[in-house]
């Protein structure tokens, strides 16, 4: 638990955070509205990005599009674990998605991707302590904290290639 403290004239409040809810406001912050660790997040980025360049893919590497469904991927697959206890994700298909068809396509997979990482950022802050230290699956898999915590780092290594080729293409215009 991580208390803030905060004073008003005489009166004092205490505002206790969770760990889940510690967590889901660094979920948050990377997915959806935060500016802290890096000054962007995926809505921010993704939002400004046109369905052509999303596609585009600059000397080879992944576009844009291609980061957005992969980190879709493991948002989508870990929210059915959470629903269902089944963990259906593999490395293996987690760049294997469609890449959008159209601007139509693109402004899809952006709204299901910012809609599921709301969910997402709902469902770990509902977690009790003893839940975030529990087996995730498996035991070779480590805790459900472990997990979360991966799926943070993951996001902000990709948020980062999404903000790079985003000011390459810039560049190139």
């Amino acid at each position: 638990m991580y208390s803030i403290r905060f004073f008003f004239d005489e009166l004092f409040l205490e505002y206790t955070m969770t760990q889940a809810q510690s967590l889901a406001q660094r979920c948050r912050e990377v997915f959806l509205d935060g500016f802290w660790i890096a000054n962007t997040n995926y809505y921010d980025q993704l939002s400004r990005i046109s369905w052509t360049q999303a596609c585009h893919s600059v000397n080879g590497r992944n576009s844009i599009a291609a980061l957005t469904l992969h980190m879709h991927y493991y948002i989508a697959g870990l929210l059915r674990f959470f629903q269902s206890g089944v963990l259906d994700i593999s490395d293996k298909f987690s760049f294997s998605g469609t890449l959008p068809q159209s601007e139509d396509s693109w402004m899809a997979l952006r709204q299901e991707f910012f809609r599921d990482a709301e969910y997402f950022v709902n469902w770990v802050s509902l977690f009790s302590d003893e839940q975030l230290r529990s087996v995730f699956f498996k035991e070779e898999y480590g805790t459900y904290q472990r997990n979360i915590e991966a799926m943070i780092e993951h996001a902000y290594y990709h948020l980062g290639q999404i903000t790079l080729l985003a000011k390459i293409m810039d560049n190139q215009e």
